[in-house]
């Protein structure tokens, strides 16, 4: 058996490396505390202070709907007066300097449309929240006056951090408005559904008949009206309308006097003529827009063309970028289903400064998100039923990760086979089995929203973000090493995940020494690993060369391949040409994935001598 093993290791790994790996194959079986601008006229508004660096995940911390409707009640049973800011008491105590999320409500105005989220948006960030009383009648762009005073204050008091505007519907176009009105401001927008795309909406075509009608409908009650305007539309219409009544009104009849409440029909009629309004005025400035955006899109929205209006957006914003919800109805925020902390930190949108800092930002996955992370690849260790061996101190080779330290900095240094599917049993087995979270080093497309005539979503990339990825960068590194973690490089990189014919388990190694130098000044252990099984497992038919020979496909690679900087492209030979394509794959019954880790390489006291640039190639330097 072991004569039979040798063959899958064809590549000539590092030298000082390669001594930890060969007899392991050999045995293979077959900001400042501050008090926040509150309303005085509810109970629900608080202080928010300052927390400690975030080091764990977050807990799991859900609401369920009916807390909405509970809370909404007791807002607005004596609700008079002017829109105002509120800071809900469940949120917490955020991170230290963590940034400010401003939160515009929908047609609701309550501005409890995220308080499925309160507390796990509470420990990242000082949340606030506008309330538009139900009988107040302040125009759209008073409204936009209001939030601007409010963002100008809080840049004035704190200018290094951003301002995160969440919108829903209505609320939405308040932010679009206000960000193209001050684009001197660093702001960050997430918006669900927005409501510019209510020119298109169903209900566009009646507004005037239901103005017409005010006098009549106001002896009305809610679910009178959406049977009525339900009634009067075409078929189709007609089940987005009753869909649109069943998630106003909740699953209990109980809350009917809540809606009520809520929306009387007057404000509904005013708040249908805000839409068009604040429509009309935000699609007049999308052009002025340079915040960075995020579309939160559903699928399912019977009023707004929530999908086809994301696309229109990115098109029109400087910095845009879209996730749909194909499920989702129109009141994403408070579906059971939706989590925009989670979205957050799959998108990578959150910063606590001007530029984003990939390790001190980082926030690890909860409990239930690295259970949906690993359930969704399960399906590779249930296939290629992956076996992990390590090195311990005395040489002796066992299955297993009892030669892994647990005690970080660790570098574990290792090659790409096809397509790069070995990443992930090995971050799934030291997780499961060493608690260990593997920080891995990737490909900067990994990070990077491309041209739009370009636009493609790199598959797996919000779950490599999710799980706590960085860009290619010797700053991350430097910072990864700082924080003590457990750090995933592929020197090879894109190259020899999608190499070409006949390259199966062939090692592109560039000929530098810095992370051996840099994982010397923090005293880090090498761990040297090599995988086989993956190119066994399919057939290149249809490599680079190939596609290089076909004009259209030339060219989409080549502006692909532009987009991300030219990553090496400063290193003569094929190390350098890290040219991002989609090989065709011809696929084979799958094999076994075979993991062997070699004996750590300490780095302790060795500074010095590592300095010196040739015997740190020594130790990363092919032979061939």
């Amino acid at each position: 058996m072991a004569s039979n093993a040798l063959p899958l290791f064809p590549c000539r790994f590092p030298s000082i490396l390669r001594r930890n790996l060969t007899s392991c194959f050999s045995i293979i079986p077959s900001r400042m505390t501050r008090r926040l601008a509150v309303s005085t006229r509810h109970t629900m508004s608080g202080m928010t202070g300052t927390g400690e660096n975030q080091s764990q995940p977050l807990e799991e911390e859900r609401v369920s709907l009916k807390h909405f409707f509970q809370q909404a009640k007791d807002l607005v049973s004596s609700d008079i007066g002017p829109p105002h800011w509120f800071s809900p008491l469940d949120s917490g105590h955020p991170l230290h300097d963590s940034p400010l999320l401003l939160f515009l409500p929908g047609i609701d105005g309550t501005g409890l449309g995220l308080i499925m989220h309160h507390k796990k948006l509470g420990k990242i960030f000082e949340v606030l929240c506008l309330h538009i009383p139900p009988k107040d009648r302040t125009p759209f762009t008073d409204l936009v006056k209001l939030v601007e005073r409010k963002i100008r204050s809080e840049h004035h008091f704190s200018p290094n951090r951003p301002i995160y505007l969440v919108g829903e519907s209505v609320g939405a176009c308040l932010a679009l408005s206000v960000a193209s009105l001050n684009p001197d401001i660093d702001l960050v927008l997430l918006l669900a559904n927005p409501a510019t795309s209510f020119g298109r909406s169903p209900l566009q075509p009646i507004l005037p008949l239901l103005q017409f009608m005010s006098e009549l409908l106001s002896n009305l009650s809610l679910p009178h009206v959406l049977s009525s305007m339900a009634g009067a539309m075409m078929a189709d219409l007609e089940k987005g309308v009753e869909r649109l009544s069943r998630d106003l009104v909740a699953p209990s009849i109980t809350y009917l006097s809540v809606v009520a409440d809520i929306l009387p029909i007057e404000t509904l009629l005013w708040k249908l003529q805000i839409i068009n309004s604040a429509s009309s005025y935000a699609n007049s400035r999308l052009h002025a827009v340079k915040a960075q955006t995020l579309i939160l899109a559903s699928g399912r929205d019977p009023l707004l063309p929530n999908q086809e209006e994301g696309l229109r957006l990115q098109r029109l914003l400087a910095n845009c970028e879209i996730r749909t919800f194909e499920d989702s109805g129109h009141f994403l925020f408070l579906e059971d289903a939706f989590d925009l902390v989670t979205v957050i930190k799959q998108v990578g949108v959150y910063r606590r400064l001007k530029e984003r800092d990939f390790v001190l930002d980082y926030i690890p996955p909860s409990p239930s998100e690295l259970k949906d992370v690993l359930d969704r690849y399960k399906w590779i260790s249930i296939i290629m039923s992956p076996v992990m061996l390590s090195t311990l101190a005395d040489g002796k080779i066992v299955r297993g990760f009892a030669g892994i330290p647990s005690e970080g900095p660790v570098v574990y240094v290792g090659y790409h086979m096809l397509l790069g599917f070995d990443t992930f049993p090995l971050v799934k087995g030291l997780l499961e089995l060493k608690d260990i979270h593997l920080r891995g080093i990737a490909h900067p497309m990994m990070f990077m929203k491309l041209k739009q005539e370009n636009l493609i979503e790199l598959p797996f990339s919000d779950d490599f973000r999710l799980m706590g990825a960085v860009p290619v960068s010797g700053k991350c590194f430097f910072k990864l090493l700082s924080a003590k973690s457990h750090i995933l490089l592929y020197p090879g990189g894109v190259r020899v995940a999608l190499h070409r014919k006949g390259e199966a388990y062939k090692l592109f190694w560039p000929e530098q020494s810095e992370f051996v130098r840099m994982a010397a000044r923090f005293g880090a252990k090498i761990i040297p690993f090599g995988a086989v099984g993956e190119d066994d497992c399919g057939d290149v038919l249809f490599d680079y060369e190939d596609q290089m020979k076909v004009p259209f496909l030339r060219k989409y690679i080549e502006e692909i391949s532009d987009e991300d900087g030219k990553l090496r492209a400063t290193i003569d030979g094929e190390v350098g040409n890290q040219a991002v394509h989609y090989p065709g794959i011809l696929p084979k019954f799958p094999g076994r994935f075979y993991y062997c880790f070699g004996k750590p390489i300490e780095t302790e006291g060795r500074n010095q001598e590592l300095r010196d640039r040739e015997k740190a190639q020594e130790l990363s330097r092919p032979e061939f």
